[in-house]
């Protein structure tokens, strides 16, 4: 686990197409084993508090079960990578029986505070499957992938049209017209009842108030 004097890894580091680059802890674990044969896992020691990168300019930070339970450590440590990094960091937590009554906090703290995408998992085997996803999005065809007509592949904006889609009544097509309407996240849990009304309906958009409500 991450403390106080780790290192935070600010720059991009070069990740070659198809590949993941893993924190040397992660030698052995189900996440590693999980990733290995679908993508290349290569494992490094000095990534600082950074578990995994994905590419260039996205990388994970991954939050355990343990973590949760242990106290607001994770919290420091999210903290230090938003202010000294410039890469685009996703949040993957383990959301579990027992870390469960965590999990509203944790998810306003990392989408409504800190901005940065959370993604929940139940164990690393899942973690593993979200992390292969994320990568093979760059390699999706353009024009079947709406966060690739862009300039470039965006595993970031990939990783919140997930979240999105995680609200209670939203699917992929009213979640990529949400974030299309309102941007980003941030946006989105300030927007009134009204303007959500009129992208998703009455009764989407009552879930979504009542979603980001409880998160506050």
């Amino acid at each position: 686990m991450a403390n106080a004097t780790t290192p935070v890894r600010a720059g991009a580091v070069n990740v070659p197409f198809g590949h993941v680059i893993g924190h040397e802890k992660w030698k052995g674990s189900q996440i590693a084993q999980g990733v290995q044969g679908k993508v290349k896992l290569i494992l490094e020691d000095g990534l600082g508090i950074v578990d995994f990168h994905l590419s260039n300019r996205t990388c994970v930070l991954y939050i355990s079960e343990a973590d949760l339970v242990a106290g607001n450590g994770f919290k420091r440590r999210l903290v230090r990578f938003r202010n000294a990094s410039s890469l685009q960091g996703i949040v993957i937590v383990e959301k579990t029986q027992i870390s469960d009554q965590y999990f509203p906090a944790v998810q306003k703290f990392v989408v409504l505070e800190l901005g940065m995408a959370l993604l929940p998992v139940a164990n690393q085997g899942e973690a593993a499957q979200l992390i292969i996803q994320l990568v093979q999005e760059q390699a999706k065809d353009r024009a079947s992938n709406p966060f690739l007509n862009k300039k470039g592949p965006q595993l970031l904006e990939a990783s919140v049209f997930q979240t999105v889609q995680q609200i209670p009544g939203v699917g992929k097509t009213k979640a990529l017209l949400l974030l299309e309407q309102f941007g980003n996240i941030h946006q989105l849990c300030n927007s009134s009842l009204q303007e959500l009304e009129q992208v998703a309906g009455r009764a989407v958009a009552q879930q979504i108030h009542t979603f980001f409500r409880q998160t506050k």
